[in-house]
């Protein structure tokens, strides 16, 4: 408790408005172009409303997006691509097939020449023969056994 007798004096400190300077040229309202259109609306009990129609916002135009989707476009590049690889694929194991025919159909050839060379050198008689030996015994089967 305070004391009455004892009391100091309390300062009070009052807030001071703060003062600001006016600008030197004084600002001056800006017409519009054009006066906006002024629209007046009824409302069910009866009063009515009027005030400026308000422009709707416009959104921002959206950008362009393609017609089909990138990874739709990935997707069927990467399909073309394994295609073209199959079908080189397919091609390299028809060419070594091919290859492989050929040379198996070589060795054939060289069979045969070889072979009509060596019969012809065989069966020729012994005044017409050359000068290569062919050691061939003539071999007999009876009976399926050999008799050589």
């Amino acid at each position: 408790m305070v004391h009455p007798e004892r009391s100091t004096a309390v300062e009070v400190h009052h807030p001071q408005p703060i003062t600001t300077h006016p600008p030197t040229v004084p600002l001056l309202p800006v017409q519009p172009g054009a006066v906006p259109a002024v629209a007046s609306i009824v409302l069910p009990d009866g009063r009515v409303v009027t005030g400026y129609a308000i422009e709707p916002a416009k959104p921002e135009p959206v950008a362009h997006k393609p017609a089909v989707s990138r990874a739709a476009v990935n997707v069927a590049l990467g399909g073309i691509g394994f295609a073209a690889v199959c079908g080189g694929l397919l091609m390299l194991t028809t060419f070594i097939t091919a290859l492989t025919a050929f040379v198996s159909q070589l060795i054939t050839l060289a069979a045969v020449i070889f072979g009509g060379y060596v019969a012809v050198q065989i069966f020729k008689p012994s005044e017409a023969k050359s000068g290569h030996t062919f050691h061939i015994r003539k071999a007999v089967i009876k009976r399926n056994k050999f008799y050589g």
